[in-house]
């Protein structure tokens, strides 16, 4: 069973803001959206992880084509069919770990927070390389490795509760780590950064643009407490794209 169909887990996602409002209410959605195509009129999209369907929506309303969300879980689903369901999108049950790569079918692939689950990021990368025709591009986003390697994903603090530093350790030991989120534990995979962008080379794609979140100029504004963001990445944004025939 998907970690987003316990029941728990679920209600307390549900309440996220970026589940309840959609895009513009995650805070890395400033930086992913300057890396996708602003004009998507008659392409083929693919989200991995697709959720609640956000970014599926997001590609229709640039003019896709067809847009193909999967995801391993039945109430995330259930979620985009409800809220996000548009005659061109389709969604799917799939793990991306069982997904049959079709060959060169999309111009697009997405990933948002889906891929810091999978332990082997190298048999995604090479199934996404053989889904996208030439040129096509894979915008991703995946909890950044300094994030993965701290210690319960907390920060350390003082006698007070005061913030002090985060923590990082067993960086270069990749692999299962179990931590808190939403108030649930669960497994994640750490990855170092060689390993997540290093893999991309292997896999054949080029790399065009690499960001780490951080608020907005905006948020930090508005929000005083946003500044604590601003002392560690929680998330590393890759855009990659897979080399045109010459």
């Amino acid at each position: 069973m998907s970690l987003y169909d316990d029941e728990k887990f679920f209600e307390s996602y549900a309440k996220m803001p970026r589940s309840a409002f959609g895009l513009e209410a995650a805070g890395e959605w400033w930086q992913m959206e300057r890396m996708l195509p602003e004009d998507m009129s008659g392409m083929s999209v693919l989200d991995i992880g697709c959720g609640y369907g956000w970014h599926c929506a997001y590609a229709v309303s640039r003019g896709a084509a067809h847009v193909l969300g999967i995801d391993p879980s039945e109430k995330m689903l259930a979620e985009a069919a409800a809220c996000n369901a548009r005659p061109n999108i389709e969604y799917r049950l799939a793990a991306v770990e069982d997904f049959d790569w079709p060959e060169g079918e999309f111009d697009l692939a997405v990933s948002n927070l889906a891929l810091h689950y999978v332990a082997d990021l190298d048999a995604v990368y090479a199934g996404v390389y053989r889904a996208l025709k030439p040129g096509g591009a894979f915008v991703m986003n995946i909890e950044h490795p300094t994030f993965t390697a701290g210690v319960n994903e907390d920060w350390c603090y003082d006698g007070s509760g005061k913030i002090r530093h985060w923590p990082v350790d067993n960086y270069f030991y990749p692999g299962e780590r179990k931590t808190l989120f939403v108030g649930c534990e669960v497994k994640k995979q750490h990855h170092t950064l060689a390993q997540i962008l290093g893999g991309l080379l292997r896999a054949g794609f080029t790399l065009e643009d690499i960001d780490e979140a951080r608020p907005s100029a905006g948020a930090l504004a508005e929000l005083p407490e946003m500044a604590d963001e601003m002392r560690r990445p929680m998330m590393l944004l890759v855009r990659a794209v897979k080399p045109r025939v010459s």
